[in-house]
């Protein structure tokens, strides 16, 4: 039986919990993310996080192909996301004015922003090869994980 997109990510979600509960530590807890939505979400070619450092984007821990290390803030998807605040959810890269490509076989991507207490601390990037591969119910199931990882580092 295939799971609906909102169950997948009511699973996902509860895994999430059942992996950073009672553990603080920043690096553990995103490597951990990073590989859950990497084995658990389909078509994603790419999954993790990039750590705000010095006004720049520094690659964190991910699951995926190598990617850029330095993105600086309001450059491409993750560095929009972090300057504005504000998650990205874009259809596809290649209409996205300044998009970065580490991966040519990305085309789609989805970021959101992650905070420490009100700081933001550096953004969840997910990438697909499928032109149009996240929607509202994606952001709003990614939004859930970026809160259970907030909660469990604040």
């Amino acid at each position: 039986m295939t799971l609906s997109k909102i169950d997948l990510y009511k699973e996902v979600t509860q895994q999430a919990q059942a992996l950073m509960a009672g553990e603080k530590d920043l690096i553990a807890n995103l490597a951990n993310l990073s590989a859950l939505m990497y084995m658990r979400l389909p078509e994603l070619n790419w999954a993790g996080f990039y750590l705000l450092k010095d006004q720049e984007l520094v690659l964190g821990p991910f699951q995926g192909k190598p990617a850029c290390i330095r993105i600086p803030l309001g450059r491409g998807v993750c560095g929009t996301a972090a300057q504005t605040g504000v998650a990205q959810c874009i259809q596809d890269v290649h209409a996205f004015d300044g998009h970065i490509a580490c991966d040519a076989e990305s085309n789609a991507e989805a970021v959101l922003p992650v905070y420490q207490n009100t700081k933001i601390l550096g953004v969840m990037d997910l990438d697909s090869p499928q032109i149009g591969r996240f929607d509202q119910d994606d952001m709003i199931g990614l939004q859930n994980l970026v809160n259970i990882l907030q909660d469990a580092i604040a």
